[in-house]
């Protein structure tokens, strides 16, 4: 009954009924044959591609991850000691995309038209030295602060990494005051702060006159008193980096112990000349030997050096201007003069002081700027700071740099000795078995 059933079900055993439907299978195993190798390549191809894109996306990520991760050994170079090469990439911002350009340094704003300034980058001598890489940055000062201490070229930093930071996330104001002098940002997605502390002296001072000798003020300084609006705030910061020198030309009457002992041209009668060097030597003095002593101060020191002026053709108050376009190569200019002076304080009282922080368990650490910026007289703001038209007494500006521009390095360096410090705490933490 069941073979009848099954018989039934698909017909009977009819000759001629079976033939067509042998001979359409035959055609379908024939087709089926014959087509499907031809077809491998086709299948073979779509696979490969997947794994193509699959391992594409990998390399892609593994790069990203090289890139964005610090290093972890890095060549032992000087990394400023170099020369300006050209980098068609840059900039990383405009000043269109930045708000945190100062007007004074929106030079692009104000009417300059040549932008090859702003396309360069650094090249030591002995290694490359990377593009700021803005996620990396903000991973390794991930919970931690970063106070910028000095003049307003301190703060002209600061606003440059603001900007290079950007492309990554804005700041949040949390300034403790409204004074603009001091100025506190922190991006809250990786608990970092930064801060400017204007302090042009560096140490205590108060303007006497707004006039002196040369109309452009006189101001008591206090050479062997810090300056607290700084030292009370600085304990908490992991990362300090110092600069000062622009302001030390105006005159100047020095005090210690609360006594005149002399000054930089105020022209008083029965008061001694001591020049700027003088007062520079010890304001700088007095503000390492501050760090020193500051009680629960742990944070690492920066040194950052003087970065000259570049006016030709008369003083800064005399009509002096720079107006060239391209950076100077090493061959084509000198630290000499009051640069070299100045330059030279520097690194004398930073080693004296070194030695002292090292035995204190402090890091003190230098980040010399002078010699790149020394080659960089097409970098300046010039009269492009503020419109034609404003009715404003600004000398023509060689000391500040143009956002972006030159300056935009200093971050390039900066994240540099970051990842260089990464790795000598590494190497200095105790091994335990």
């Amino acid at each position: 009954m069941k073979f009848q059933d099954k018989e039934h079900l698909y017909g009977n055993n009819n000759k001629k009924q079976m033939i067509p439907k042998i001979i359409l299978i035959a055609i379908l195993v024939t087709i089926i044959v014959l087509v499907t190798p031809l077809s491998y390549p086709l299948f073979g191809s779509s696979l490969m591609m997947n794994k193509s894109m699959q391992s594409s996306t990998s390399s892609n990520v593994d790069s990203i991850k090289k890139e964005t991760l610090p290093s972890t050994s890095l060549k032992n170079c000087d990394i400023f000691s170099g020369e300006w090469v050209p980098n068609p990439k840059a900039p990383y911002y405009t000043n269109k995309t930045c708000w945190a350009i100062h007007e004074h340094q929106n030079c692009m704003k104000y009417g300059r038209q040549d932008s090859d300034f702003m396309k360069w980058r650094w090249k030591p001598n002995e290694c490359e030295l990377p593009i700021f890489n803005p996620f990396q940055f903000l991973e390794i000062v991930r919970g931690k602060s970063m106070a910028f201490v000095g003049d307003s070229v301190g703060r002209n930093h600061m606003q440059s990494l603001i900007c290079l930071l950007s492309r990554v996330e804005w700041p949040i104001d949390v300034s403790y005051t409204h004074d603009d002098y001091f100025m506190r940002w922190k991006y809250p997605s990786y608990n970092f702060t930064i801060a400017s502390y204007w302090t042009p002296f560096l140490v205590k001072a108060k303007q006497e006159s707004s006039d002196g000798p040369t109309h452009t003020g006189l101001y008591n300084i206090y050479l062997d008193e810090v300056d607290e609006k700084w030292t009370s705030e600085i304990e908490d910061f992991d990362y300090v980096i110092i600069n000062g020198g622009h302001w030390f030309t105006k005159p100047m009457v020095f005090y210690e112990k609360g006594k005149i002992v002399g000054c930089h041209y105020c022209l008083l009668e029965n008061v001694t000349d001591l020049t700027m060097y003088y007062g520079y030597r010890k304001a700088f003095k007095t503000t390492f030997k501050a760090l020193n002593n500051l009680e629960n101060y742990k944070g690492v020191t920066f040194l950052r050096t003087f970065a000259p002026s570049h006016f030709e053709n008369g003083l800064w108050n005399q009509g002096g201007n720079c107006v060239r376009t391209k950076p100077f190569k090493s061959s084509e200019a000198r630290l000499e003069g009051t640069n070299m002076e100045l330059y030279m304080i520097q690194l004398e009282e930073y080693k004296i002081s070194q030695k002292l922080a090292k035995r204190n368990g402090l890091k003190f650490r230098l980040f010399d700027t002078t010699q790149a910026m020394l080659l960089r007289p097409d970098g300046h703001p010039s009269r492009f700071g503020h419109r034609p038209e404003d009715n404003v007494t600004l000398y023509n500006d060689c000391v500040h740099w143009c956002l972006p521009g030159p300056i935009d390095t200093w971050s390039d360096f900066l994240l540099e000795m970051l990842k260089m410090e990464r790795v000598k705490s590494k190497k200095e933490r105790p091994h335990i078995e």
